[in-house]
């Protein structure tokens, strides 16, 4: 089970059609919309309610834009997600009621981790970002100036907080459902969710695995997403028809002005004189002329691999198909976790540097995307680590988890 944008669904559909190939009956259930990116993968889909695009164009997800900090942001989207929560409820419990085992993705721990309760069955944490705390780095969520080890701990215990807060009231709710929770307080369903088995679908490479974390929690790799479709015979000829392009895209993130970001974007590419494949994403940037192309939802790991940069929001999904496909990048983090993969690419030396985008400007997105291309150290750092992630399986540690819980 999981929710949130495409960067928190696709993921598992490649870990699900894995497990698939493994021999299990593996059920998705994830918002309605997302339901396409099962296709053929011999996964099953339980829709959930919700638009998350809606929600994120809604006056109430405009106004994550607001917050200058990732602390304020993470206030007003603790806020937001109360609100739709109860929504997930229902079809989440009808969703369960026949499994042998919930793999939980990390946004709806505290929900998923009182079903399985409920239904006595066993659950798995299945997290795309380092959501437990620790001393080593500060909470993903609220950005990434070192608090010192304490305080880095001290931030992740907030988050963990905040999501508990999210579904408080889902969770007491969940009697209404049939499903006996028992009285235990907050801190002990705490206590049992970090004896549960938590796996991370990143790779230690990418971020190596705090040494202050508790036995059970463990980096598996990353889960590369079941990919459908094909690339267009528009794009295919536009491909065909120069060099390279760079790819520019913010996928499910919103921004407050995609009219300035597009013009922006369409100057920074003809001011470093490269072609651009412009995607609009929930967005909705747009950029049409005779050496850029405009296009919808694309498989990344097709067309990654022949882009010569790739321009985008940072979200983790995006973030590990960049790496996976070997090739420069520019990120331009949003809001949220963004900014810390941001910091990641940068570190790796796959990234020259990040262009935030409330400093987004033609001349800042040009500077450092000629950085990007023509610095050839960013490609072949790029595609070293490319090479050895190729050489991870991610979905060995979850089978592994899966079949100690069988016996």
């Amino acid at each position: 089970m999981t929710a949130g944008s495409r960067g928190d669904v696709a993921p598992y559909t490649g870990l699900g059609a894995g497990l698939v190939r493994a021999g299990h009956e593996v059920t998705l259930a994830a918002h309605a919309v997302f339901e396409p990116l099962v296709a053929g993968s011999g996964v099953r889909f339980h829709p959930l309610p919700v638009d998350p695009r809606a929600e994120l164009h809604s006056e109430r997800g405009r106004r994550l834009h607001g917050a200058r900090t990732g602390a304020g942001k993470l206030v007003r989207l603790v806020s937001m997600a109360r609100e739709v929560a109860d929504e997930l409820t229902g079809s989440l419990v009808e969703a369960s009621r026949d499994a042998d085992v919930l793999l939980i993705g990390g946004a709806l721990g505290p929900l998923g981790d009182a079903i399985a309760e409920g239904l006595s069955v066993p659950s798995v944490g299945l997290h795309l970002q380092p959501l437990h705390p620790t001393g080593e780095f500060p909470a993903p969520m609220l950005g990434t100036r070192p608090l010192g080890t304490v305080g880095n701990r001290l931030s992740g215990h907030a988050v963990m907080t905040s999501v508990e807060l999210v579904f408080a009231r889902s969770v007491r709710s969940l009697r209404r459902h049939g499903l006996t929770v028992g009285d235990r307080s907050r801190s002990r369903r705490s206590r049992s969710r970090r004896a549960r088995p938590v796996l991370h679908g990143y790779s230690e490479l990418v971020v190596p695995r705090p040494r202050d974390w508790p036995t059970g929690v463990d980096v598996a790799g990353y889960w590369w997403p079941h990919d459908t479709g094909r690339l267009s015979p528009e794009l295919e000829d536009f491909l065909a028809a120069g060099p390279p392009p760079v790819f520019v895209g913010l996928g499910s993130a919103t921004v407050p002005g995609p009219e300035r970001a597009s013009r922006d974007i369409v100057a920074a590419l003809r001011a470093v004189g490269v072609r651009g494949v412009v995607q609009r994403g929930w967005a909705g940037l747009n950029a049409e002329s005779e050496d850029i192309l405009t296009v919808g939802d694309v498989p990344h790991s097709l067309l990654f691999p022949r882009m010569a940069a790739v321009v985008h929001h940072a979200g983790a999904g995006t973030t590990g198909a960049v790496l996976r496909a070997g090739v420069p990048t520019v990120p331009v983090p949003v809001q949220f976790d963004a900014a810390f993969w941001a910091s990641r690419l940068t570190a790796l030396g796959t990234a020259p540097g990040a262009v935030p985008l409330r400093r987004l400007t033609s001349g800042a997105l040009a500077g450092a995307l000629r950085r990007a291309t023509t610095d050839a150290s960013h490609r072949e750092r790029a595609r070293a680590l490319a090479d050895r992630l190729a050489a991870e399986d991610g979905i060995a540690p979850v089978l592994a988890v899966l079949d100690r819980l069988e016996r």
